[in-house]
């Protein structure tokens, strides 16, 4: 299977952009000792192209997506924070 993304150049005014495919459904949940990252396809191919957007050479270490239930998880979710490092 092929899939073609649009990754968003970062720009360091802006930030770094988020993204998200329409109809995304994303879950964070901590099982034990373990974090469970549930999602659609739609919040699988959103979350790929912010890592994506993550990985570029400009954009400089610490920058990091932060991800909650008042943003773009679904309700009860537990945070989430990745960052480049």
């Amino acid at each position: 299977m092929e899939m073609k993304l649009d990754i968003p150049e970062y720009d360091s005014k802006n930030g770094l952009p988020s993204h998200w495919s329409p109809g995304f459904a994303i879950t964070v949940a901590g099982v034990a000792n373990e974090m469970h990252i549930k999602a659609n396809k739609e919040g699988l191919i959103s979350l790929a192209v912010q890592l994506l957007t993550l990985a570029q050479d400009d954009v400089p270490i610490g920058r990091h997506y932060h991800y909650d239930e008042h943003t773009c998880l679904e309700d009860g979710s537990m945070g989430l924070v990745v960052e480049k490092v």
